[in-house]
């Protein structure tokens, strides 16, 4: 019997799809707010899974337009009650279902600080739309597994969407219409060479950089959702300062790289990872002595990164039950976790 997780990652390329057609005018209209405010500095609003699409957003940001975008801790405006300076900026505010009282409350407060908050959710009737200046529903329909897929997708598939129409790139928005084929063929690539390789590991490393380390983040988080092992999300570069150390024979490191301009720095870090007996695998026809792991070329930078989770869904899913775990009700969680 197939799994809410496995037909959530399956629905993925439709949501895709569905978000590009029916939220279309509401991208276009938050993209012209943020022309016209033309933010100095941008920040984000996010937890768990939607923290990793935010760091996601941050890099494409960043490379694309050169603002600078910072988290916000939420606990600022829900327990510390810190007044923020925001005039001029931009907050995206990402939840999926837009209740927490925590990301409510901050986005609440960026508002009233003079951000223009730009709220990207899967409920838009939610007090967190409420509390934002313009609201984009991510339209991946219902998720009934806890463990987020199809949410965490189209949350960052809204934010390029957005960010495509503020500066009017028309090579994104071109990545972002190819973007439902491409989908459907990364949800079947086949990791089962990974499967039979990690044997009884209970900790491993995952690696990226730039969009891939909130690829890497959101892969770590999955792995101890749904199956209670120990995963870490560094930069390819940051595990070298320090946290190599645990790296030893045979340990498991997954790199994850994108075709861009860290692909080859984040491979040489997996090969070398590898040379040194650990048992490394990088999403890259460039890996030496690190395994390759099957991925979809998107011919774009931003959309290469993002399809690289989808292939790894497939294969976590798989991963959990055959643990004897239930990836669709994780021990301990909910689906909706509403933090003050």
């Amino acid at each position: 019997m197939q799994t809410h997780m496995r037909r959530e990652i399956n629905e993925i390329p439709e949501a895709v799809a569905r978000l590009l057609e029916r939220s279309a005018g509401d991208l276009a209209h938050a993209g012209r707010a943020l022309r016209e405010r033309d933010p100095a500095f941008l920040v984000t609003i996010a937890r768990g899974s939607s923290d990793h699409a935010a760091t996601f957003i941050k890099y494409a940001i960043e490379l694309t337009t050169g603002r600078p975008v910072a988290s916000l801790g939420p606990s600022l405006a829900s327990i510390y009650h810190a007044p923020m300076k925001l005039a001029g900026s931009a907050a995206i505010a990402i939840s999926q279902s837009g209740k927490s009282p925590d990301i409510v409350a901050m986005t609440q407060a960026a508002t009233e600080a003079g951000a223009l908050t730009l709220a990207l959710t899967n409920t838009q009737a939610s007090p967190m739309a409420q509390a934002s200046s313009h609201t984009i529903d991510f339209q991946a329909g219902p998720e009934l597994a806890v463990a987020a897929t199809k949410s965490y997708f189209n949350s960052i598939v809204a934010g390029l969407a957005l960010l495509a129409e503020w500066v009017d790139d028309d090579a994104l928005k071109r990545a972002l219409q190819d973007l439902p084929a491409l989908c459907s063929r990364a949800v079947n690539l086949d990791w089962t060479d990974l499967a039979g390789q990690l044997g009884d590991a209970d900790s491993l490393f995952m690696l990226g950089r730039g969009p891939a380390l909130a690829i890497a983040s959101e892969a770590a988080l999955k792995f101890k959702e749904t199956s209670n092992m120990h995963a870490e999300a560094y930069s390819s570069a940051e595990v070298l300062h320090g946290p190599v150390a645990l790296v030893d024979y045979r340990f498991p490191v997954i790199a994850f790289a994108a075709r861009d301009a860290a692909e080859a720095s984040v491979v040489e870090i997996a090969d070398g990872l590898a040379g040194k007996g650990a048992l490394a695998f990088a999403t890259s026809s460039r890996a030496g002595k690190a395994s390759e792991l099957p991925f979809v070329a998107t011919g774009h930078p931003l959309t290469d990164a993002l399809c690289l989770i989808l292939p790894f869904y497939g294969f976590v899913e798989a991963w959990s039950r055959t643990r004897g775990y239930n990836p669709d009700a994780p021990a301990a969680l909910k689906k909706v976790t509403e933090t003050k």
